[in-house]
């Protein structure tokens, strides 16, 4: 199991996501700030290494409005080495890498231009995990999308919509369970139609569920996932204490993450926390993995 945390180290002092206001843009301004994100990326994950955090989510803004069309540079070639090298890094450390889109994402909207731009920023981040020449299990993250007064007609239009992607975004992507509109059942409906992989996010099956248990649940989302594809993914939180329903814990909880790892131990996921501290609980994490396999 590796365990890992989204987007940012909050103790190296840099972020791999750094951008800047579209009005601003140039080919100069561009290539500094992908440059400053591939080295501060670089540097996160050499952190996690020695931490023994061997899972991490990159941010999607690595590389700025790399789908707009205000983006003519060829940003691909002139990083490729160094998307390359992050790449062989994680391989050497038995890293996993993956990405998750915004929410703006959206392939089973009603609007044809919503679903044109979704599709050219799930290129992009399809375009990222390749040129780090990462295997399969590399993967892109999306929900279902919004049920637009229709769920059916939105589960229909999400798999219609799929299958008119292109291959190498296709190869990439997994679908996630919501915590308001498609809980893990609609995702299996979509898995068996398309054969995309569902990431377990239990979290939001405690808030959305058709009654499955979570060793249940957990079982049924590593049945979609093929051997070239790596393990189940799941992405990992818990209730923030006094805070409104849904909101993310901001620390590890380790009892319920034991508690967590007994329900898993069947599937044995890659997990993914995603809490308010990040690095810090991710750590303690790894540490309770540890604990439990001495």
């Amino acid at each position: 199991m590796r365990i890992g945390y989204p987007c940012i180290n909050r103790r190296i002092g840099c972020t791999p996501n750094s951008t800047f206001r579209l009005a601003n843009y140039s080919p100069q301004r561009l290539v500094e700030t992908i440059r400053g994100n591939l080295e501060c990326l670089q540097r996160t994950l050499a952190f996690n290494a020695e931490h023994g955090v061997l899972f991490f989510r990159i941010g999607s803004s690595l590389v700025p409005f790399a789908s707009h069309p205000v983006c003519d540079y060829d940003w691909a070639d002139h990083f490729r080495s160094e998307f390359s090298r992050i790449g062989r890094f994680a391989g050497d450390h038995g890293m996993r890498l993956s990405m998750h889109p915004d929410q703006f994402v959206l392939i089973n909207a009603l609007d044809p231009d919503i679903i044109a731009r979704s599709a050219a920023e799930l290129v992009y981040h399809a375009q990222v995990l390749d040129l780090m020449e990462l295997d399969r299990a590399a993967r892109v993250q999306i929900h279902i999308g919004g049920a637009y007064g229709d769920r059916p007609a939105a589960l229909d239009r999400f798999c219609e919509n799929y299958q008119r992607l292109s291959e190498p975004v296709r190869r990439r992507l997994a679908i996630e369970n919501d915590e308001r509109l498609f809980g893990l059942s609609d995702c299996l409906t979509v898995h068996r139609r398309t054969g995309v992989p569902i990431v377990f996010d239990r979290f939001h099956h405690e808030c959305l569920n058709a009654g499955e248990s979570v060793r249940e649940a957990l079982r049924l989302a590593a049945a979609t996932w093929q051997a070239e594809d790596g393990p189940l993914m799941v992405d990992y939180s818990t209730q923030a204490a006094g805070q409104r329903a849904g909101r993310h814990s901001e620390h590890l909880d380790p009892e319920a993450f034991e508690a967590f790892l007994a329900e898993a131990v069947e599937v044995d996921p890659d997990v993914m926390l995603e809490i308010k501290d990040k690095e810090a609980s991710a750590i303690e994490a790894v540490a309770v993995l540890k604990a439990l396999e001495a």
